[in-house]
């Protein structure tokens, strides 16, 4: 009886101790899924702010590389307009350039036949032709030894033809055709004004007109002629031609001045004589005149 009584107790020991590990067990079971519940809390807020952040990362990689995509496709269309643009102005370049040679190649053609034409008449002597052409010749496109050629001939015609209208002037005034030696002495002048021979023409035409009865104009010339140290030898008949003309036009004073001129610049004259003569008789009139007052 002692023996189940002992048994009894021992049974209910390993109830009380096994009661109790249950509960252990229970409070350690509770505990670990507390802990596993927070590590599973923690790890669903580290997986929503990893995601979060995976999100935000995503996002702001997209944004930049979609900006840096913009910039670099803003710079590449920029050269590309750029490189287009100068495309264009050396195609338009390019055609002006190809305009251009087509035209100076017209133009060309074109010179090329009217120097034929223009050469031909310089073969024939043709001076008024090649006098009365060269302006509308050097406009053209002539290559330079053209253009100096041309403009050589020219002048050399041109100053011939001044010449030629010089002596017909002087054929004309030996047979008192002064009106049309004036004509000439004039065209002699227009064709080549800067001519050595020119003085000799002033003064003729200076004559011409005085003969003419057009002193006023006849006395320009003749001081131009005066003036002029291009042919010194005429300057002593441009006086002379002076005095004349003031006589007519009933400058005395002016005449006497101008033989005083002649007589004390070209004291070496043939005109000498004839001037001191002339001068003593203007002198008497011009005493006459005061004493008759």
């Amino acid at each position: 009886m002692h023996d189940a009584d002992d048994e009894i107790r021992e049974i209910k020991t390993e109830i009380i101790e096994s009661r109790g590990l249950i509960i252990k067990s229970n409070n350690l079971t509770n505990s670990l899924a507390a802990d596993l519940k927070s590590i599973a809390k923690r790890q669903a807020g580290y997986e929503r702010r990893f995601t979060i952040n995976s999100a935000v990362a995503y996002v702001l990689f997209a944004t930049l590389s979609f900006v840096g995509l913009k910039l670099w496709s803003d710079v590449r269309i920029t050269e590309i307009e750029a490189e287009k643009e100068e495309l264009e102005r050396q195609v338009k370049d390019l055609r002006r350039d190809l305009d251009e040679e087509t035209r100076r190649a017209g133009q060309r053609e074109q010179a090329e036949t009217k120097a034929a034409a223009f050469y031909e008449l310089i073969r024939k002597k043709e001076y008024t032709k090649i006098v009365e052409g060269y302006d509308d010749i050097r406009q053209e496109l002539l290559s330079k030894a053209e253009a100096e050629m041309f403009r050589d001939t020219e002048d050399r015609f041109r100053l011939q033809l001044s010449v030629n209208a010089f002596q017909t002037g002087l054929g004309l005034m030996r047979t008192g055709r002064y009106a049309e030696a004036a004509e000439s002495f004039q065209e002699s002048t227009r064709l080549k004004e800067e001519a050595s021979h020119i003085p000799a023409v002033k003064l003729n035409l200076a004559r011409a007109l005085w003969r003419l009865g057009r002193a006023g104009e006849a006395t320009i010339l003749a001081q131009e002629v005066i003036d002029q140290n291009v042919d010194r030898e005429l300057q002593d008949d441009a006086a002379w031609l002076l005095s004349e003309c003031a006589e007519d036009l009933g400058n005395i004073d002016d005449a006497r001045n101008a033989l005083r001129l002649l007589l004390r610049r070209w004291p070496r004259s043939a005109l000498i004589p004839d001037a001191r003569k002339r001068l003593g008789e203007l002198n008497m009139r011009v005493w006459k005149g005061k004493a008759g007052r």
